[in-house]
């Protein structure tokens, strides 16, 4: 028989699993706040029972396990985290105020890239990250009931065998099998295509959200023009109020500029995703965090913003302030900055 592990081997081991577990219980909940406690009580179940852990299979799958269990048990209690277009149809009217903050719907919420990145110097296993915790990809997963969200995860993302899969869930190895055809053919009808992006790190997305970034900063509609795809979207995280089609999104972003000056913004990465967190001018002639602009960088331009609101708690989420003062004698324009 193994002999259990020592408290000491235990942490050294299982400690660098963290972010990885945050990544995977996310994408079950959808909630970066959420699943960190469910990561944290997945390191106390483990360790109050690490003592009977006797290596029958590894460390990562007896935690992702437990992980996963957790996850399904919490998705018993509500339903799924939706954006706005997984609700209705676009706004028609873009001059007409936002809809009102709606706080009994359980909203998919953004996840900062740092707290989710692996410590890797392999650039296929970054990129695969990053794919995992796109936010198209995690808002279709939110349409699977739990279990086979949990078997599409744990197939297809994390590579499981369907025999480890069948023990973690309990259940058999055809029903395995069975409930990931059946996601694979729902993930299919909520995201029948794959959206072409562009890595966060590349020189295209850079330049994507340098003029989303100066659009904002210098109240200059013409270059958020220019980074905005055709058929563009905008959604209100929220609210359920999003917009559809550049000519659209322009009219409604012609409302919201203000004068120059009015807005900072600061690059960042959110969901695998070119990001930006932003502030608006008060009185007092600071900038206060308002919340994170996600974009979908393709190679023919920015095809989606999701903006979340969130003020100072998400901002600092991502190693940032919750105000900024500008100097504009000495300050560098952020738009101008490398991401």
């Amino acid at each position: 028989m193994v002999m259990a592990q020592r408290p000491e081997e235990f942490v050294e081991q299982s400690e660098p699993l963290r972010r990885e577990l945050l990544a995977h219980c996310y994408r079950m909940v959808g909630s970066v706040d959420e699943a960190e406690d469910l990561v944290q009580e997945t390191y106390l179940r483990a360790w109050r029972s690490h003592g009977t852990f006797e290596g029958r299979s590894s460390l990562r799958t007896w935690l992702y396990r437990i992980a996963t269990n957790a996850c399904l048990s919490a998705l018993e209690q509500r339903g799924r985290r939706v954006l706005p277009s997984g609700l209705s149809g676009p706004a028609d009217d873009p001059d007409a105020p936002p809809g009102l903050a709606e706080s009994e719907v359980a909203w998919l919420g953004p996840v900062p890239d740092a707290a989710v990145a692996l410590e890797t110097g392999d650039p296929g296993t970054l990129v695969a990250a990053r794919e995992g915790v796109r936010l198209a990809l995690v808002a279709a997963l939110q349409h699977l009931p739990a279990r086979q969200r949990a078997v599409l995860l744990l197939r297809e993302v994390l590579s499981f065998s369907a025999a480890e899969v069948a023990t973690m869930l309990g259940l058999s190895t055809a029903a395995v099998k069975s409930a990931l055809q059946r996601a694979r053919a729902r993930l299919d009808e909520v995201a029948p295509s794959r959206e072409s992006v562009v890595e966060p790190t590349a020189p295209h997305a850079q330049d994507l959200l340098r003029h989303y970034i100066a659009g904002f900063e210098n109240a200059d509609l013409a270059a958020l023009e220019k980074a905005l795809r055709t058929d563009a979207a905008i959604e209100l995280v929220g609210t359920r109020t999003w917009f559809s089609g550049r000519t659209t999104c322009l009219r409604y972003l012609a409302h919201v500029l203000g004068s120059p000056g009015d807005w900072l913004m600061t690059p960042t990465r959110a969901n695998g995703q070119p990001a930006a967190a932003t502030y608006y001018r008060t009185a007092d002639a600071t900038h206060q965090a308002l919340g994170v602009a996600v974009l979908d960088a393709t190679p023919t331009g920015v095809a989606r913003v999701t903006v979340f609101p969130g003020g100072p708690g998400l901002v600092t989420r991502f190693g940032l302030p919750p105000q900024r003062e500008r100097h504009p004698e000495t300050e560098e324009s952020h738009a101008d900055r490398a991401v």
